[in-house]
């Protein structure tokens, strides 16, 4: 019988490869809905439109994040399994915003404002992180294939959210580069906490791991440790890239900010020129 998602499995682990058709046909659809929204906004689209470059970009990272071996091997090891949500999550979410054209946004409404607003955003994005890594939620939703789904699309849906603010905040004008600087450095804090509790648990914390199908070289407190170590130093690699980029393109535009107006004073002329002392 061929599984249409990656999840957990009593079968012992083989380097065999096995077909997931889920994962192809979700990658399918979004590169479909791609093209489609660029034949509607082709009319559309400011002259700095982005090439698709980004979000095909993205799309690969899922499709790797997803399908076989890093999604089967997630059914597995804990640390394959922190690996697909820092790329599901962090690394592909933003790859895919960069990606859509950019058409003229209209006056955003009270409950678009409200939705991406920073706050809810990084609260929101948080309290995924926190619940799909609760021990009874992962155990509750790996071992069947529309669980494994599930928690794999709340992660993008929830990245997404969550990097909407930082790549697109037309709704929110305060929410400048420094502003967004902090907001990603309060998002690594948060992310702390979940972090430092699978890395230094003295027990094993997901049932679903700890009685897989043994792999040679991976104990399951070990594998959990280095789960607990792979979002603490991934989420921190992603999130200073972020912040470095945000950091560059800032400083740039003060520069040249800088620079106008000196030329703008260079060319002015003085409105009170001084009085000439010379005899006529």
């Amino acid at each position: 019988m061929i599984r249409w998602w990656c999840s957990a499995a009593a079968t012992p682990w083989t380097w065999a490869w096995r077909p997931y058709p889920g994962v192809w046909i979700f990658v399918a659809l979004l590169s479909g809905a791609w093209f489609a929204l660029m034949r509607r906004t082709t009319a559309d689209r400011s002259p700095d439109t982005p090439s698709g470059v980004p979000f095909f970009i993205g799309v690969a990272m899922l499709w790797i994040a997803l399908d076989w071996p890093l999604g089967a091997l997630a059914g597995y090891l804990a640390s394959a399994h922190m690996a697909q949500f820092l790329v599901i999550a962090l690394a592909a979410p933003p790859l895919l915003l960069l990606g859509l054209p950019r058409t003229p946004v209209p006056p955003a409404t009270g409950m678009r404002r409200l939705i991406t607003h920073p706050l809810l955003t990084l609260v929101t994005f948080n309290a995924v992180v926190v619940a799909t890594h609760l021990p009874a939620v992962t155990d509750a939703l790996m071992h069947s294939q529309t669980g494994s789904l599930l928690i794999d699309l709340g992660w993008l849906a929830a990245g997404l959210l969550f990097w909407w603010p930082v790549l697109r905040p037309a709704a929110h004008p305060w929410f400048a580069r420094p502003v967004r600087m902090a907001y990603l450095f309060a998002n690594m804090v948060l992310m702390t906490a979940p972090g430092a509790m699978i890395t230094f648990s003295d027990l094993p914390l997901y049932s679903t791991y700890e009685l897989a199908p043994p792999i040679p070289g991976f104990s399951p407190l070990d594998d959990q440790r280095l789960a607990g170590l792979n979002m603490r130093v991934g989420a921190a690699i992603v999130t200073w890239t972020a912040i470095s980029i945000l950091f560059l393109r800032w400083n740039r535009a003060e520069v040249r900010l800088m620079e106008s107006e000196s030329a703008a004073a260079r060319i002015t002329p003085d409105p009170d020129p001084p009085a000439s002392h010379g005899t006529p």
